[in-house]
């Protein structure tokens, strides 16, 4: 297609997750800039289990074909050659649309490794001023300082009667930790321990809070994608990104898939990718990655960056399965929107006991009759890495999270059940004698070759990929600098949980709205 006014923009933003929503909203405010976002799913936010937060949970294990991209990541030899999905949502909202709504902002002890790598625009205190600004915060809190009240992502904080089922295994969790009970997991004064409220991205009502609910609603844009009130914005749906174009090496455009056509539009400003887990993909396949690579793909190479599809981290996910008093469970129902029965943040079993930083996320989630506390371990060694299999665009990458792949690793989750969910189980017993650990047992634990066999059967997969396309200095395992710009070329830009520099300690939705926000706002004021 040959460019012409209709198809020129200021900025051409790819993915509608919480990094790409928030910059085309926020780069559309002034209404004299125009912004073409492409998004390869369709606008579900009116359908119920996109709206109805009770979905929530049964979406993540799902994965249903009308919400999600339908991938498959590699065997991974540490978890006996398993193969998990690699996936997330495929419509207007991307993985805020399907995940599992929690709130969890990076900690400062994270994002000073990041200020001392990155320089002060990604420091604690400049984060929290953002968190404040994107906010709407429902809840309770000993320092509402740190909270915002007037921002467009509404955040709840439930259950606010917390039920007796959650009362207990919180209580057992401060006796067997010896942490005491939080009030609010997102106060940097205490990011340690166990609480009975999830703060959720949830509107007061219970229904789902998206970065499309937030920032593409109907006071941005009409529900098929038009910029009202003067914004010059332009949201296309059942779009898919297949290339970056380049004129040397300077990023001019996009070429997409609409409708089964290919379609070029071109981006006088900048290109910005925010694309999530098919962000790395984009970038190889237009010639940016390790040019070995890329020559044997078929791939003309734009320039040369053997960081690209490094660094690939994720969380490890375990359960542990208790008994439950039957006389708790209708209680349940008095928030349906909830979701969760309690939870805990805790640090690193295998380091001192002095350590305020978070290593551990647990949490309550009753299910099938059954108490289950999923184990996250917040601070892996492990590193997988993506790579590309041809230059078709519709394959799907070679995805390898490389769990388990740093023996740290499993010893770690060994301790967490060695130390915590043996303490936890010990003292909830002993609180209501109906709720007794059935999954792993306690014999299970003891004996180290049966606990290692467990937790490679009982592995399970978290949506919390990152650092696949590093921000940091190219010499340091970068792909983008400190503002998001990539390496090596000129006019492109990611912004999204893939530069994720240093590992998040819990979910990584609230730090991709962290990401979205914070290079937006440099680049509005570089306009």
């Amino acid at each position: 297609m040959e460019k012409s006014s209709k198809n020129i923009f200021d900025f051409i933003v790819v993915g509608t997750g919480p990094a790409g929503a928030v910059i085309a909203k926020t780069l559309s405010d002034d209404k004299k800039t125009s912004v073409l976002v492409l998004e390869a799913g369709e606008n579900n936010d009116r359908d119920q289990p996109i709206r109805d937060s009770r979905f929530a949970l049964e979406l993540e294990e799902q994965f249903f074909a009308q919400y999600f991209w339908q991938g498959e990541g590699a065997p991974q030899p540490e978890v006996d050659n398993r193969t998990f999905e690699w996936t997330t949502g495929r419509l207007s909202g991307g993985g805020s649309s399907i995940n599992g709504e929690q709130y969890v902002r990076p900690t400062p002890s994270v994002l000073r490794d990041w200020e001392m790598l990155l320089g002060p625009l990604w420091s604690p205190e400049n984060a929290i001023q953002t968190f404040k600004q994107l906010e709407n915060f429902h809840g309770k809190t000993n320092s509402p300082e740190f909270h915002g009240f007037d921002g467009r992502l509404n955040i709840r904080q439930a259950p606010l009667n917390p039920p007796t089922m959650t009362k207990k295994l919180v209580s057992a969790m401060e006796q067997a930790t010896g942490f005491r009970k939080i009030l609010d997991y997102n106060d940097p004064k205490t990011p340690i321990g166990p609480f009975t409220r999830w703060q959720l991205f949830q509107k007061n009502n219970g229904q789902r809070e998206s970065s499309s609910t937030a920032f593409l609603s109907s006071d941005i844009m009409t529900p098929d994608g038009i910029g009202v009130n003067g914004r010059k914005l332009r949201v296309v749906y059942k779009s898919t990104a297949l290339r970056i174009l380049f004129d040397g090496k300077t990023a001019i455009g996009i070429e997409f898939l609409m409708e089964g056509k290919r379609v070029r539009a071109f981006a006088r400003k900048k290109v910005i990718i925010s694309a999530g887990i098919n962000s790395t993909q984009l970038l190889m396949l237009s010639g940016i990655g390790p040019a070995d690579a890329l020559h044997q793909a078929g791939i003309p190479v734009v320039f040369n960056n053997p960081n690209v599809g490094e660094f690939l981290t994720n969380h490890t996910l375990n359960t542990a399965t208790f008994t439950v008093n039957r006389k708790d469970i209708p209680e349940l129902q008095n928030d349906p929107f909830a979701l969760y029965t309690g939870g805990a943040f805790l640090p690193n079993p295998l380091t001192s006991k002095n350590n305020r930083r978070r290593g551990v996320q647990l949490i309550g989630i009753f299910s099938e009759g059954s108490l289950n506390i999923a184990i996250l371990f917040l601070q892996p060694k492990s590193r997988g890495r993506i790579e590309i299999q041809n230059n078709d665009p519709l394959k799907i990458v070679l995805a390898d999270e490389g769990f388990l792949d740093n023996r740290y690793d499993m010893e770690v989750v060994k301790a967490i059940y060695k130390t915590y969910i043996t303490d936890i189980a010990d003292n909830l017993s002993k609180i209501d004698p109906h709720y007794q650990l059935v999954s792993p047992t306690l014999e299970t634990i003891q004996d180290d070759e049966e606990l290692e066999n467990y937790i490679k059967e009982n592995f399970d997969h978290n949506h919390h990929q990152q650092s696949s396309l590093r921000m940091a200095p190219f010499n340091r395992g970068g792909v983008v600098d400190r503002f998001g710009n990539v390496h090596g070329v000129d006019n492109l830009m990611v912004a999204d949980a893939s530069i994720i520099p240093f590992t998040v300690d819990g979910n990584t939705s609230a730090t991709a709205y962290l990401i979205g926000y914070t290079i937006a706002k440099h680049l509005e004021n570089t306009l």
